[in-house]
C-alpha cells in the first residue's frame, strides 16, 4: 500500500465518522454503549470522538496535499492508534470488556497502527 492510498484511506476513515460524532453524539451509544449523563459528558464525546477523530482526518488531508508531511501523519496515525489500542486491551482485561465492538476496535486499532507504523517507517526522514 503506498502512502498517498493510506492518507486518502484515513482522510475518508476519520473525518466524516468525527464531523458525524460531533453532530450526533448519541450514536455511539447504541454501536458501543457510550453514553452520556450530562451535558459535559455530551461535550467530552463531541470533543474526543469527534473533534479528535476529524482532526485525524484534517491530518491526513494536509499530509495527501502536502507531502513532505506525509511522514510526520503516519507516525502520529501510528501513536494515536498505538494509544487507543492499549488503552482498549488495558481496558478489555480490567472491565471484562468483551463484546463485538470492543474485538473489532482491538483488531482495527492494531491492524492500523501497524500499517501507519510500516508507512512511517518507508517514508522515513533522513537527516542529516
Amino acid at each position: 500500500m503506498g502512502m498517498k492510498i493510506f492518507l486518502g484511506l484515513s482522510v475518508l476513515l476519520w473525518l466524516p465518522y468525527g464531523v458525524y460524532c460531533v453532530i450526533n453524539p448519541g450514536y455511539l451509544a447504541g454501536v458501543a454503549g457510550v453514553t452520556a449523563s450530562t451535558p459535559t459528558g455530551t461535550t467530552e464525546i463531541r470533543a474526543m470522538y469527534g473533534g479528535l477523530q476529524a482532526a485525524l482526518g484534517v491530518m491526513s488531508a494536509f499530509a495527501l496535499i502536502r507531502p513532505a508531511y506525509s511522514h510526520v501523519a503516519a507516525t502520529a496515525l501510528c501513536f494515536a492508534m498505538s494509544g487507543l489500542f492499549l488503552a482498549r486491551f488495558i481496558g478489555f482485561v480490567l472491565d471484562a470488556s468483551g463484546s463485538e465492538y470492543t474485538y473489532g476496535a482491538l483488531v482495527f486499532e492494531l491492524s492500523y497502527a501497524m500499517i501507519a507504523g510500516l508507512m512511517a517507517r518507508r517514508s522515513r526522514v533522513v537527516e542529516a
